[in-house]
C-alpha cells in the first residue's frame, strides 16, 4: 500500500536549519563528493509533478541519514539536480539524480542505503561516483515509448508517423507561445514497434519537443485520454560516466526483477 503523500513519512525527521551532518562538520573539511543516481519512477509515482519529486529525494536522502552538501546562503538546501524534469502523468524506466555528500562513501554503501528506503514506484538502478572536476549532468537524447490504443489502425499510425517525418519543420503552442523547431534535428527515431510507438528526442539548447507535442502533431492528442502509457525508457547524457574503479559503480541486484515484474503487471512492453 503506498503513501497517501509520497513526499513525506511518519519516520522523516528533519533537521532544523538542514544540518544533517551532526556537530563535528564545523571542524571537519568540507567535502563534496558528486554521485549520480539513475533510478525508475514508476505506478503512482508517476503523478507526482517534478518539484514533489525533488522533495521525496530530498527526505529520501535524509532518511538514509547521509550526510549531505548543503548550499551556502540563509537558506541552505541540499545539492540535489536533475539533468531533465518528466512530466506528469509519464512513467520512467530510467531518470537520472546527481546529489553531493559531505562524507565518503563507496558507491555499493550509497546503493544499498538507498535501496533500504523501498519508496513505493521507486527502483533504484545504479549509483555511480563521479570524479571531482566532473561537469553537472546534461540530456543528450530521451527513448520513450507510447502504447497504441485499442481500435489504432496500424495503416493510420504508419501513414501519420511517415508524414510528420517528412516534413522539415513543426510548430506548437507553449505557454501561448508558438515553438518552431526542426523535425530531423529533434526527432531522431519515430516507428511503430508492435503495439508501441518508440520515440527518440534530441535534446536541444533552445526550447525541446516533449512526448505529448509528438502525439498532438501525429493527430493523436486523444490517445492520453483514451489511457495511453507514456513510458521514458532510457536518458542519454552529452557525458557519461562507467566509474574509474570497482568502488565508484554499483548496479542493483534487484533491478531487473523490479522492473520485469512491474512490466509483467503493467502488461506493456519496453
Amino acid at each position: 500500500m503506498t503513501d497517501p503523500d509520497p513526499t513525506a513519512r511518519e519516520s522523516d525527521s528533519l533537521p532544523q536549519n538542514g544540518d544533517v551532518s551532526g556537530p563535528d562538520q564545523a571542524t571537519a573539511p568540507l567535502l563534496r563528493i558528486r554521485y549520480r543516481v539513475r533510478f525508475g519512477k514508476t505506478d503512482l509515482l508517476r503523478w507526482i509533478s517534478h518539484r514533489d519529486l525533488a522533495r521525496l529525494w530530498e527526505r529520501l536522502l535524509r532518511r538514509a541519514g547521509l550526510v549531505l552538501s548543503m548550499t551556502e546562503g540563509f537558506h541552505p538546501k541540499p545539492r540535489v539536480g536533475f539533468p531533465s524534469a518528466l512530466a506528469l502523468g509519464v512513467e520512467s524506466l530510467d531518470e537520472v539524480v546527481e546529489i553531493e555528500l559531505a562524507e565518503e562513501l563507496s558507491a555499493q554503501t550509497l546503493l544499498e542505503r538507498l535501496e533500504a528506503d523501498q519508496q513505493p514506484g521507486l527502483n533504484i538502478k545504479s549509483v555511480t561516483r563521479l570524479p571531482e572536476g566532473m561537469s553537472k549532468a546534461q540530456l543528450n537524447a530521451s527513448d520513450y515509448t507510447f502504447s497504441v490504443v485499442e481500435d489504432a489502425q496500424k495503416s493510420q499510425i504508419d501513414a501519420a508517423i511517415a508524414k510528420l517525418l517528412s516534413q522539415d519543420s513543426v510548430s506548437v503552442e507553449r505557454k501561448k507561445k508558438t515553438l518552431t523547431v526542426k523535425v530531423a534535428e529533434q526527432i531522431t527515431k519515430l516507428e511503430l514497434n508492435g503495439d508501441v510507438i518508440n520515440l527518440r528526442l534530441a535534446a536541444s539548447q533552445a526550447a525541446s519537443l516533449r512526448p505529448g507535442d509528438v502525439l498532438d502533431l501525429l493527430g493523436f492528442g486523444d490517445w492520453v485520454d483514451r489511457g495511453t502509457l507514456i513510458r521514458r525508457i532510457s536518458v542519454e547524457l552529452k557525458q557519461e560516466h562507467e566509474g574509474s574503479a570497482p568502488s565508484d559503480l554499483a548496479q542493483s541486484q534487484n533491478w531487473q526483477t523490479q522492473i520485469n515484474s512491474f512490466i509483467s503487471h503493467s502488461g506493456e512492453q519496453t
